[in-house]
């Protein structure tokens, strides 16, 4: 199953990421750096994300599903600095990475 997921930090900004194998221990690739400064060491010691599934396919190819994360992005405007963590595809930028 390929799937496009949304996590959702305690400061209730977002990641959206794709996982083409359907891993429950996978959590995307998010700048780390860039999470790290919205929370207090004391607020890392206590520390609770959730995982949804926004999508999934068991037929779509690796670029639909591609395709999908980037729709899925631009909706939701995670790569919007106030609302999420997505750095790509920049705002009004180009799709490839």
């Amino acid at each position: 199953m390929k799937v496009v997921y949304k996590i959702t930090y305690p400061n209730g900004k977002i990641y959206i990421g794709k996982d083409l194998t359907d891993s429950i221990n996978y959590f995307g690739s998010a700048d780390s750096r860039l999470i790290e400064r919205d929370f207090s060491r004391e607020q890392r010691c206590n520390f609770v994300i959730r995982k949804e599934i926004l999508w999934e396919s068991e037929t779509a190819s690796d670029s639909e599903v591609s395709a999908k994360e980037v729709e899925l992005i631009r909706a939701l405007r995670s790569n919007d600095p106030n609302i999420g963590y997505n750095q790509w595809p920049k705002r009004g930028g180009e799709v490839n990475r």
